[in-house]
Parts: C-alpha cells; sequence; structure tokens
C-alpha cells in the first residue's frame, strides 16, 4: 500500500469518526431537550390544574378579600406564565416550531395564557379593578413580515410596565380553544393582530404607534419597572 493511499485512508477514518461523533452528539442533545419538553409538559399538567384550583378559589372568595390578594396572585400566575414562556420560546429555536412536541407545548401553554386571561377577566369585572390586557395574534407560517418586530415591542412593554397582562398566541396553532376565542374577537386573520381591552387593532409600524392603540392613561397608570 503506498503512502498516498493509506493517508488517504486515514484522513478518510478521521472525516468518518468526526462525522459520526458529531451525529451523536447531536442526537444526545435532541434527546435532552426532549425528555426536557417532556418534564415541561407535565409540570404544564399540574400547573394547569393548579390555575383551575386557584380560579375556583377567587370565584368563592369576597371581593374585598379577592382585591387585597389579587397583586399578589396576578404576580404569581404572571411570574409562571413568563417562565414557561420563555422556555416554550427557547424550545422554538433550538427544536423549530413545527417539532410535533414542541406544539404540543404550545397548545398546553396557549390554553394556559386563556385561562389566565379569564381569571382576570372574572376578577375585572367581579371587583371593578383595572386591568390593561393585550392579546397579540402573531404567525410562525411566514405570513405575517411585522410580527418579530411587533412581538419585540411588546415585550418591551411588558418589561417597562410588568403589570400590563400581554398574552402571544400563534394565530394558525391548530387549537380549538383559541379558534373559539377568535371567532368571538371576530378576527379578520390579518396579523399582527392585538386587542387591547376588548379593542381590535391590525398591523404594526412603530413602538410609539402601538402605545396609541393603548386606552387614554393606561400606560401611565400601571406600574413601571424600576
Amino acid at each position: 500500500m503506498s503512502d498516498i493511499t493509506r493517508n488517504v485512508l486515514i484522513a478518510l477514518g478521521i472525516s468518518f469518526l468526526t462525522i459520526g461523533t458529531i451525529i451523536a452528539s447531536v442526537s444526545y442533545l435532541n434527546r435532552m431537550r426532549i425528555a426536557e419538553l417532556n418534564s415541561l409538559q407535565e409540570q404544564l399538567s399540574v400547573d394547569s390544574l393548579s390555575f383551575e384550583t386557584q380560579f375556583s378559589l377567587l370565584e368563592s372568595a369576597p371581593c374585598a378579600e379577592t382585591v387585597s390578594s389579587t397583586d399578589k396572585t396576578s404576580t404569581d400566575l404572571t411570574s409562571e406564565l413568563d417562565e414557561l414562556g420563555e422556555k416554550l420560546s427557547y424550545e422554538q429555536q433550538q427544536l423549530g416550531t413545527g417539532n410535533a412536541q414542541v406544539l404540543a407545548l404550545a397548545r398546553q401553554y396557549s390554553l394556559f395564557e386563556i385561562r389566565d386571561y379569564l381569571i382576570t377577566k372574572e376578577i375585572a369585572a367581579a371587583c371593578k379593578t383595572k386591568t390593561v390586557t393585550v392579546l397579540y395574534f402573531y404567525s410562525n407560517a411566514g405570513d405575517c413580515a411585522d410580527c418579530a418586530k411587533a412581538g419585540n415591542a411588546l415585550s418591551y412593554l411588558h418589561d417597562t410596565y410588568p403589570n400590563l397582562r400581554i398574552y402571544s398566541f400563534d394565530y394558525h396553532l391548530g387549537l380549538g380553544a383559541l379558534d373559539t376565542l377568535k371567532s368571538q374577537l371576530k378576527l379578520s386573520g390579518s396579523l399582527p393582530a392585538f386587542v387591547i381591552n376588548g379593542k381590535t387593532y391590525y398591523g404594526f409600524t412603530s413602538l410609539d404607534d402601538l402605545k396609541k392603540e393603548f386606552p387614554k392613561g393606561a400606560l401611565a397608570t400601571t406600574t413601571p419597572a424600576s
């Protein structure tokens, strides 16, 4: 065997070994991410039951007690929701929005958001509290050129005014409860879409223009982040 042939074979062997190591590493990382997704789905199941229980407790509580505990309850629920939302966003970036388990997690998370939205509405109606809610509808299907910018603007508003209740939904998620919500809101499908305290707006141009769509004084009276 000539030196050239030997060197070629050695180079090929090293290449195959490198490729095999990369494939094994990617496979391991994917298994770890899937295991994390399974853990998140189990957590969501428990948290969903917790939400339902808190909802029942808030419904049965005297309004004076509800109002006095609303800030803490809202903070607790919103904190849990935000944490799960961040994890979902990370998994979408790692595995893709079309991954079957990511989609299942997104549907569970959306149900979680809808439950929280209903809790917020119940408290506001029963106890005459002033809560600013935003329902944001976006798309991962490539049919919303301004959705990324709109999402960044809402993230900024959420960070600046943590008492804002912002709920984000994938318009094409294929979830019965979400489809019912869209039907009740009479959304046209033009994205991005915002429902701010019950009023619907379509399209996004800038953060300043989005702020103008909020009820007068809503942001001024919402506690900004320190």
